[in-house]
């Protein structure tokens, strides 16, 4: 039977979500794709309009059975229906990579409860939600995975995002009780943190300045992070869990 995968987060096409996907669906993975354009659209970059039905079917041209639904993950309610269309659609399902953020800079001084809140509904309460249905519906064939994402706040400060670090930082410090908490089902939980990556969102200043700490002499690019989520999703990675990865090329 095929193994099928939910990836959140697939809005761009020079995203990390994206790139995860051609890559899960490379290996044989049915999809079921999330999106939310509205919130790239109040980011300078703007939203990637029509991409992503374009993207699924690009997918089913390599042979992929893909589903696509846009879905406010502030919403309290969209992580089920993400699981129930997913099962809906391919009667069971192995993987999901919560690849969604919200990200909003936001400096001491600048906090408002009203981001604080909306950030973690987003980055922090969705994906426990999307965990916790995964789980309900998971019916105990091996390669249950579960790969989240996380950002460099462990590594070092970023003072300007609190909100999202605040966030992202919770779901680096669930990794561990999720996967013991899940270990004797067979389903494992692992964080990435893929470092800095070309996504289209750095200004000119910032790629200049992550690149002259880059020991690599570039910065990272979404294939980067997907080879290693990938990996996670698949069967030789069963002896890996409760683990928080750094895929950054041994940059910041």
């Amino acid at each position: 039977m095929r193994r099928t995968a939910v990836v959140t987060g697939v809005s761009r096409r020079i995203g990390i979500g994206a790139a995860i996907s051609r890559r899960l669906a490379a290996d044989g993975f049915d999809l079921l794709l999330h999106s939310w354009a509205p919130h790239d659209a109040e980011q300078p970059w703007g939203a990637d309009e029509g991409w992503t039905d374009e993207f699924t079917r690009e997918l089913r041209e390599t042979g992929a059975r893909v589903e696509h639904v846009a879905a406010d993950l502030a919403d309290p309610r969209a992580p089920a229906e993400l699981v129930r269309r997913a099962v809906e659609a391919y009667g069971h399902l192995d993987v999901v990579v919560a690849n969604h953020a919200r990200g909003v800079g936001q400096a001491l001084e600048d906090l408002t409860a009203t981001e604080l809140d909306l950030t973690y509904a987003v980055n922090t309460r969705a994906t426990l939600l999307l965990v916790q249905q995964f789980a309900a519906q998971h019916d105990g064939r091996p390669g249950g995975r579960i790969v989240l994402m996380t950002s460099g706040q462990h590594r070092g400060p970023m003072p300007g995002e609190l909100p999202y670090i605040a966030s992202k930082g919770a779901l680096h410090q669930l990794t561990g009780s999720l996967s013991a908490h899940l270990a004797p089902r067979g389903i494992t939980v692992n964080t990435v943190d893929p470092g800095a990556t070309d996504t289209g969102y750095a200004s000119d200043a910032v790629l200049r300045a992550v690149l002259a700490e880059e020991p690599q002499g570039r910065w990272g690019e979404p294939d980067d992070a997907a080879r290693l989520v990938a990996w996670l999703a698949g069967e030789e990675s069963r002896w890996v869990t409760g683990q928080v990865i750094v895929s950054s090329g041994g940059g910041p």
